[in-house]
This record gives structure tokens, C-alpha cells and sequence, in this order.
């Protein structure tokens, strides 16, 4: 039976010392501040956002939400962002995707100050990641190595096996893991021979999107296995892994919902804080 690595315990002990921070940095006159930009009105997105905005409430950063049209032009979406890059009380900048097809994403996220991409999105910090410099991580890739790393699984000379390519989460994710030393894989859906790759795994991630893909036989005896899916399946939250089957084979697993997801948010407090720090005078 697998160690459960739950996000749901590690998030809730950050949150306490992420309290004592945010009234330390209070105590010397700095309120971490970060805006959230909504377009639209998509009801997943809408979640996501109060979301975020509950768990700055809670250990005290200040949060100011902005929900624009989804109808905005490009040249006016910029125009918000700039305010936001000059105003001293918000330290975090994060836009909401997915954006409207008619936005270009890249150009948005390019436009928000690095030092204020608590998302880790803007090509400044993906390239010092890459560089294996100092810079901002995206939340969810954080969080999958503060879970690895606090569940004690050993990461140095372990072969890792990323499944999922994406900027968000796979990219950044195996670079993670490979300044850790790991040896690693990124598979995709024109990888041949899934299955083999996955088998040598000691670290496996799932970011592939698709209930239940991996299953028991593709995963090596004592893996980790890190879950990073949310998907919905007869209106239960399901993820990539078969859990009920592969948590007999795996060493550790994340359970979903109550994994990956909580770590996510509290690596964006984590990242706010940081920056927070960086940006007081």
C-alpha cells in the first residue's frame, strides 16, 4: 500500500507559516498584494478565482479581483496589466486562462512584470528555469517537488518519467526534476511505447488530462506517482491515475481531489510572498 503524499495536510501546515510571514512582513509595513484578471465568465474559471481569492483571505494578503469582458480588446487588456505593473500595492499578477480566442496569450503574459509573474508564465522565468537560474516556478510544478521532497521520496540519480509536454506543468516539471538530478522522460500522445517508459519510472507525473489513464501495469514497483489530472467523470473529480489500482503498486501516491491541486494554490501564496519580499523598498 502507497504512502499518500496529501496536499490537503502539507497546504494546510504551509498556510500556518505562511500566516507568521505575512505578520512579519506587516510588522515592517508591507501587505503582499495580488491581483487576479478574470475575462469572461466561465464557471470553472469563476471557481478557480474565488478560490484563490479565500486563500489569500486566510492567511492575510491583500487581493483585489478584476473581471473584465470577455469581449476586451488586446490593446485594452494591456492597458490594465501596465496599471498593475506600476501600482506599489500589488506585488502578484496573475491572469486567468484560458483567455478568450480572440486575446494572444503570449503577448498578455509577456506584458506583466517578471518580478510580478507569480505564475511563473512569463518567458523571462521559464528561461532562468531552464537556465537553472533563480527565478519564479509555476505553481503546480512547485508544488509537485515540495510534495516530493516532503514526503521523503529520494529524487537524486531516480529516473523520472513526465507524462504531458505542456508549459505549465510538464516542461517546467522536468526541468524541475532534472537540476534534481533525476534522469528524465517526457512522454506525449506520439510517444511509442508508453507503457515500457513509464515501467522504469521511480518518479512518475500524469499530465495528460485523460481519466484514469495510467493504470497498475504501467507503473514500477515502490514509484511515486504524482497526479496532477482533474477531470470529471459522472460528476465526481477524477484523475489521470487509476488510484484504486495502482495506489498497491506504487511506494507513494497524490490523491485527487486533495493532491496536486491544494499544493497549486499555496505555491501561488508562496510565489506572492516572494515577491512581496523582492519588490519592498
Amino acid at each position: 500500500m502507497a504512502k499518500i503524499l496529501s496536499g490537503k495536510i502539507m497546504s494546510e501546515e504551509l498556510t500556518q507559516e505562511q500566516i507568521k510571514r505575512v505578520g512579519e512582513l506587516k510588522q515592517k509595513g508591507i501587505t503582499p498584494g495580488l491581483a487576479v484578471v478574470l475575462v469572461g465568465e466561465d464557471p470553472a474559471s469563476q471557481i478557480y478565482v474565488r478560490n484563490k481569492g479565500i486563500a489569500c483571505e486566510s492567511i492575510g494578503i491583500y487581493s483585489r479581483t478584476l473581471q473584465l469582458d470577455k469581449a476586451i480588446s488586446q490593446a485594452d487588456l494591456i492597458r490594465v496589466i501596465d496599471k498593475l505593473n506600476a501600482d506599489t500595492k500589488i506585488h502578484g499578477i496573475l491572469i486567468q486562462s484560458p483567455l478568450p480566442g480572440h486575446l494572444n496569450e503570449h503577448q498578455i503574459l509577456s506584458r506583466i512584470l517578471p518580478e510580478k509573474d507569480v505564475d511563473g508564465f512569463h518567458i523571462t522565468n521559464a528561461g532562468k528555469l531552464f537556465t537553472s537560474q533563480d527565478s519564479v516556478i509555476a505553481c503546480t510544478p512547485k508544488g509537485i517537488m515540495y510534495m516530493l521532497k516532503n514526503g521523503g521520496v529520494e529524487l537524486s540519480g531516480k529516473e523520472a518519467v513526465v507524462i504531458g509536454r505542456s508549459n505549465i506543468v510538464g516542461k517546467p516539471v522536468a526541468m524541475l526534476l532534472l537540476n534534481e538530478d533525476c534522469t528524465v522522460t517526457i512522454c506525449h500522445s506520439r510517444t511509442k511505447n508508453l507503457k515500457e517508459h513509464c515501467k522504469r519510472a521511480d518518479i512518475l507525473v500524469a499530465a495528460i488530462g485523460k481519466p484514469h489513464f495510467v493504470t497498475a501495469d504501467m507503473v514500477k514497483l515502490g514509484a511515486a506517482v504524482i497526479d496532477v489530472g482533474i477531470n470529471r467523470v459522472d460528476g465526481k473529480v477524477v484523475g489521470d491515475v487509476d488510484y484504486e489500482h495502482v495506489k498497491d503498486i506504487a511506494g507513494f501516491i497524490t490523491p485527487v481531489p486533495g493532491g496536486v491541486g491544494k499544493l497549486t494554490i499555496s505555491m501561488l501564496m508562496e510565489n506572492t510572498l516572494e515577491a512581496a519580499c523582492n519588490l519592498a523598498p
